[in-house]
């Protein structure tokens, strides 16, 4: 993944989970499916795409005339607006909500465990106790590394404090969401770019040298040699990831680094769909539209079966 899914402590029976790996800290949203997007050899993509890659498979096990049922009421939810028409704008969001499930299904997870008084909110004392109250009682003031802790939690409540846009101390839904997942909010970028430099900044000056870059990723163990996809990164630091050439990268730098402009897939996928589907070309799709073109949008074990089908014949 990118950043931590989680904040900066992850506890497995007292154990913190280690830094990611260097090519673990480019910040991409994946691709709405991992199939490729070609609708001359199925339509795959586009049922990840439209429905989400689990519910995407439990269409695969209904009839036709199941899918086409289901897919008729889904329309129905995407229609926000009641006017009979799906836009682009319903489409779009409808597709980012089903590409965020799995977001939203982390972050249902943890607040059940973080909303300890069952409030619907959950405050800075109640997530700070509930992660840290053990590691911080002065009864445990041996553990070795408690100072860690402390630096975790002072990195983990500015975290929060960023995530908690209206600054009253307690998280909503969303606010919580934020802080879980910064990488998916603009007003969390600073965050995540400013964790990144402390994680990789070993000197504590602010920037991250090319010895810091590679060290975050490999160190040499009795007198081994470097590989060569280390040589590689050394040129990406010199020649594109430093692009004032002072020999370090600032906060700047390793915002176009880690946080690289992105292809909106939804976007296209949604003007995608309408494009196939509007037959009087006005822009917006009709259900009638839709459910004419039914299997573009979801699958059914006939879909599946004339494609195993095809796949035999080519193996013949």
């Amino acid at each position: 993944m990118l950043l931590q899914s989680l904040p900066s402590l992850i506890l497995i029976l007292g154990v913190v989970v280690a830094v990611p790996a260097k090519e673990k800290r480019v910040h991409r949203h994946s691709d709405l499916s991992d199939h490729a997007h070609d609708d001359s050899t199925g339509f795959h993509y586009d049922h990840e795409a439209f429905l989400g890659k689990e519910e995407a498979k439990t269409f695969d096990q209904l009839t036709p005339e199941e899918s086409k049922d289901k897919l008729g009421k889904i329309v129905d939810r995407i229609d926000t607006d009641k006017d009979g028409f799906v836009s682009h704008g319903e489409l779009h969001q409808w597709i980012k909500h089903r590409q965020r499930r799995y977001i939203e299904e982390n972050v249902l997870k943890h607040w059940k465990e973080y909303d300890q008084n069952k409030d619907g909110k959950i405050g800075w004392e109640e997530y700070k106790n509930t992660t840290y109250g053990y590691y911080l009682d002065e009864e445990f003031d041996d553990v070795d590394d408690k100072a860690s802790y402390k630096a975790m939690l002072t990195r983990d409540e500015r975290r929060f404090r960023t995530a908690d846009r209206d600054g009253d101390g307690i998280a909503t839904k969303d606010e919580f969401t934020a802080f879980l997942h910064p990488e998916e909010y603009d007003h969390m970028k600073a965050v995540v770019i400013q964790e990144t430099v402390e994680d990789i900044d070993k000197n504590g000056d602010g920037k991250i040298t090319l010895d810091e870059y590679i060290g975050d990723m490999f160190t040499p163990e009795n007198g081994e040699s470097e590989p060569d996809w280390v040589l590689t990164e050394k040129t990406h630091f010199t020649e594109f990831r430093d692009t004032n050439k002072d020999g370090f990268l600032d906060n700047h730098e390793v915002a176009q680094w880690i946080l690289p402009g992105e292809i909106d897939h939804t976007d296209n996928e949604a003007k995608h769909l309408i494009h196939e589907t509007d037959t009087d070309k006005d822009d917006k799709i009709t259900k009638k539209e839709i459910l004419a073109n039914w299997n573009m949008f979801v699958g059914s074990q006939a879909t599946n079966y004339g494609e195993d089908l095809t796949r035999r014949h080519d193996e013949l």
